[in-house]
């Protein structure tokens, strides 16, 4: 049975656990070859590799800082490489550091731009260069972008915030070429950084419509549809998978 994503090759950042990890599933399940990046998990980046490849499908792990631009180049290429082409680029690796204004260390400032905004605007540029028509970018942002639920997270916000205007402006840029370009908004998701359980856990389900927190799967999901030919005519956008919290 051929699957809709059979015969494309995915490069996901951050994709050795979380989030990025779900993506990778989800992607490999939907039949994509998929290579994911790492900076500091070699153990659960290959742990994932292997999962991956146990459904059919060719996988493989670099490891790339993505607060340096030239890593980063780098990285897309081997991966078109490796594959022979690069059909979906998942912008999904990220930092979030809080503190009130005046409280974050300019460090941690700009740790934050390299890794959200820098890592991504490398990654696209380089990217631009090899995707042919079809080509699907899909960064993986937040519900941060547009709103501010709590004290702490303005520089997180602003760096969300300009990766969702560089979606819209990637979009017309790539939109001759047939490439897609699309932002992903999560809100609250179940992971290691953010449990259900944990300490501002109730706060956040109570700011969701649904009144629970996200599961990766879900946003994987959501990723695995924007790679799909069927979200062919889907671009500039952002989809919020966030429970009806920016509702």
């Amino acid at each position: 049975m051929i699957k809709k994503l059979t015969g494309k090759a995915a490069l996901v950042t951050g994709g050795s656990r979380g989030i990025g990890a779900a993506i990778a599933r989800s992607l490999a399940e939907d039949g994509a070859d998929v290579a994911i990046s790492y900076v500091s998990s070699p153990d659960k980046a290959k742990a994932l590799v292997r999962e991956l490849q146990e459904k059919g499908v060719r996988a493989v792990s670099f490891q790339a800082d993505q607060s340096k631009p030239g890593e980063v180049a780098q990285l897309v290429n081997k991966v078109a490489e490796h594959f022979g082409h690069l059909d979906i680029l998942v912008n999904n690796a990220g930092v979030f550091i809080t503190g009130p204004v005046g409280e974050v260390s300019d460090d941690d400032v700009a740790k934050q731009f390299a890794i959200n905004v820098g890592g991504v605007n490398a990654a696209v540029r380089e990217a631009a260069k090899i995707m042919t028509e079809g080509g699907r970018i899909i960064t993986i942002g937040s519900m941060a972008a547009i709103t501010s639920p709590w004290p702490g997270i303005a520089d997180y916000s602003a760096t969300k915030g300009a990766v969702s205007a560089y979606t819209r402006g990637w979009a017309r840029d790539l939109g001759p070429k047939g490439i897609t370009v699309n932002v992903v908004e999560p809100g609250p998701i179940d992971t290691d950084m953010n449990p259900a359980d944990g300490d501002f856990a109730t706060a956040q389900k109570a700011g969701t419509a649904l009144g629970r927190y996200g599961r990766p799967e879900e946003v994987g999901a959501t990723v695995a549809f924007l790679a799909s030919k069927n979200a062919g005519f889907i671009t500039g956008a952002s989809i919020a998978v966030d429970g009806g919290y920016s509702a």
